[in-house]
């Protein structure tokens, strides 16, 4: 079954259950996967994205076609399955549980331990990658989306320094924002920023990423992320050894 398809079973449980939308489709997703941690983690990721950027559209008050647009290469929707798509987008419009309940309980549902040398979790930062890429598909993200990253990040257990990487790869910063890509501090060596950017590399392949439960959609997102970290590297490596 695909993850679309597994979506439309889960709204039409939604509907015969009735109650808090975000509490039920969180159970569901927690039981109906127990035994399947990477289909768990793929329809949770899946869930993830579709609600929150329908709760940043209801926070920004404004839908650009370039964010639909950008929503659609993220998720590469078979005809027959948009309407399981774009219903629960509308009932996470419409909802009146807070985008910081949605993310306080997507993070519940992630139970991926943090890679070396990065803390909280993974798939989270996909989501909250995924999220900024949406934010900016015409060409800025606005204030009021940033402010809404921010507090989602926030809710995700995210750290400052774990925000400012993801922000400034989508919002560039010149040489300041090439250090904050990498994680690196300014007067690291040139082999401590060596090592870190190999690290980023190794992590990023995709590969890790599928092993964590993004979709295979996901990865031109994945590409894009992997262009910012080589055009870091390329400024940073060059400041640090001259």
């Amino acid at each position: 079954m695909s993850i679309f398809s597994t979506l439309g079973q889960l709204l039409r449980d939604l509907a015969q259950q009735g109650g808090s939308v975000v509490e039920t489709l969180v159970e569901r997703v927690r039981t109906a996967f127990s035994g399947d941690r990477e289909t768990r983690r793929r329809v949770a990721f899946s869930v993830a994205m579709i609600a929150l950027s329908a709760k940043m559209a209801r926070a920004d008050g404004v839908v650009t076609p370039a964010e639909i647009s950008a929503f659609r290469r993220i998720f590469l929707i078979p005809p027959d399955e948009l309407q399981n798509v774009f219903r629960l987008y509308s009932i996470a419009q419409q909802d009146t549980a807070g985008f910081e309940i949605y993310a306080s309980r997507m993070r519940a549902l992630c139970e991926e331990p943090p890679a070396d040398g990065e803390e909280g979790c993974a798939l989270l930062v996909d989501v909250l990658d995924g999220l900024f890429h949406i934010a900016g598909a015409d060409g800025v993200v606005h204030e009021r989306e940033l402010d809404f990253l921010a507090a989602v990040a926030e809710r995700f257990g995210l750290t400052a320094a774990q925000f400012e990487r993801i922000r400034a790869r989508h919002v560039d910063g010149g040489e300041a924002g090439a250090f904050a890509v990498l994680g690196v501090d300014p007067n690291a060596s040139h082999e401590e920023m060596r090592r870190r950017y190999l690290h980023l590399v190794r992590e990023n392949h995709p590969d890790r990423l599928a092993a964590r439960g993004v979709p295979a959609e996901f990865m031109a997102i994945a590409t894009e992320r992997m262009k910012a970290i080589n055009a870091a590297w390329a400024m940073v490596g060059r400041v640090a050894v001259s």
